[in-house]
């Protein structure tokens, strides 16, 4: 319980009778602060300690004296005050640990000026309760989200919002009000708050008045991470494997337009697409062309999402630097076969739990470039029966791909990976690293084809395993 006392202000320069101010006349006599405005003297004061440091210079006093809070390390020692505390930073976890500054932690953001604001807030700064699974980190998602789109209409600002909420990663949690509340135990727990958090915002465009001019998209950046199933995943259906993998179950997802007024309800499109295209969707939107300057891999899908086209368009499959499979149509030729390695799989991760494919599913990096795995994913879904290489159909659909295939290669220009690195160049905007400190992985090499008895990933970044691929996922609607 908290209680809050209000007392009235006494008239400059007296005391409270009794107060602890009233027996310090030294305050009143000397004019200090505290009786000028009529407060008690500070708790160095009161407590007969010598007066610090910034109260002898007529500095104003730090942060940390006026919260109440105990008097830092640095300060004690009398050493310089830290660049993040200068800054106004919260004081990250190596100094809360008492640690120095490691080399790879970039310099703090500048502090806000008096036109702006930024805080930051970093993963492991929230608690998650592993025996129930309970934190409510949606909940803090859902408000910024609620916050963020109502300044903006109060201003009358266009926004774009990209709302990534992870509670269905391991570890998986859920508000408390949403514990217990699905069949599914807790996996079902957190889809069900996401879901009601979904329905928040899209109420939320709808009580604004803005939902006929507001286009939502939901998708996912990747199918369900089967290492961690069931307690701590979800299911991919028929597909074939999960995340991290370039097989159906780590490749496809749904997705779901929502633009009242514009795209009919109930619709259904078949129609192959990457997440790369809501960047050329977006500026379509906008009424803006992609930029010329540069190859853009994704497409504008306002044709297949208004007017109920399909666009016939190749998507590749990538696992770091190696194209391992291509689809055009129904037809998936992969390059490449890999789940996981022997080593990761004796230790019990397996990106395939029950559903081992002879000669598919391999834990060792198997090469088809010249008699490419054909797959119809109309009539196999689950990448279990690939075509006969002396079939007519398998011949036509090869010699379609490889043309593709020829032609993406041309225009190819190799980029940096921009993910899950400690570059600073990258990781500025944000403060520090995404990864708490001491877990960076080192920056990812370039990587080449390579002969099937070596490693496709280094060792040094096989913690981070293939998210790089993360831009590359091919989604469908069902």
């Amino acid at each position: 319980m908290h209680t809050a006392i209000l007392a009235p202000p006494l008239p400059v320069g007296h005391a409270r009778p009794g107060s602890r101010a009233a027996r310090l006349p030294w305050r009143a006599r000397r004019g200090g602060r505290g009786a000028r405005s009529g407060c008690a003297g500070p708790s160095w004061a009161r407590s007969g300690s010598a007066r610090p440091s910034w109260a002898h210079s007529g500095c104003v006093r730090p942060s940390w004296a006026r919260s109440g809070s105990a008097r830092p390390s640095w300060a004690r020692s009398g050493s310089a005050r830290p660049s993040w505390a200068r800054s106004g930073s919260a004081r990250p976890s190596w100094a809360r640990s008492g640690c120095a500054r490691p080399s790879w932690a970039p310099p703090p953001p500048p502090p806000p000026t008096s036109s702006s604001s930024s805080w930051t807030t970093y993963y492991e700064d929230f608690k998650i309760d592993l025996k129930t699974g309970e934190a409510n980190l949606t909940q803090l998602y859902l408000q910024e989200a609620l916050d963020f789109i109502s300044k903006q209409q109060a201003s009358q600002q266009p926004f774009f919002l990209y709302w990534a909420i992870d509670a269905t990663h391991a570890p998986v949690y859920a508000s408390k009000q949403f514990l217990g509340t699905s069949q599914r135990g807790l996996y079902g727990d957190a889809v069900r708050e996401i879901d009601d958090s979904v329905g928040k915002i899209l109420k939320h465009l709808q009580q604004l008045g803005i939902s006929e001019s507001t286009f939502v998209f939901f998708t996912s950046d990747n199918g369900a991470a089967l290492i961690s199933a069931p307690k701590q995943g979800g299911s991919n259906g028929p597909f074939l494997c999960g995340k991290q993998t370039t097989f159906e179950g780590g490749m496809r997802e749904p997705a779901i337009a929502w633009w009242p007024g514009h795209i009919p309800a109930g619709g259904v499109s078949h129609q192959l697409g990457s997440v790369m295209d809501l960047f050329s969707t977006s500026l379509s939107l906008a009424g803006l062309q992609p930029p010329s300057d540069r190859q853009i891999d994704g497409i504008d899908l306002l044709p297949v999402i208004l007017q109920g086209k399909l666009i016939d368009r190749p998507i590749f499959y990538y696992r770091g630097n190696e194209l391992m499979a291509v689809r055009a149509g129904l037809y998936k030729a992969h390059y490449w076969t890999w789940s996981n390695s022997w080593e990761e799989h004796s230790k019990g991760i397996d990106f395939c739990p029950g559903q081992s494919v002879a000669g598919v599913t391999t834990h060792t990096q198997e090469e088809h470039t010249y008699l490419p795995l054909l797959f119809h994913l109309g009539r196999d879904p689950g990448e279990k029966y690939p075509l006969s290489f002396a079939s007519e159909e398998y011949q036509r659909a090869v010699e379609h791909i490889s043309g593709l295939v020829q032609q993406h290669k041309a225009t190819l220009v190799p980029g940096q990976p921009q993910l899950n690195v400690c570059d600073q160049a990258v990781m500025l905007p944000f403060g520090r690293s995404c990864f708490a400190p001491g877990t960076c992985s080192e920056q990812p090499r370039g990587l080449s084809p390579l002969p099937a008895q070596q490693t496709l990933i280094p060792h040094s970044w096989s913690t981070l395993r293939t998210q790089i691929l993360e831009g590359n996922f091919a989604l469908e609607s069902k």
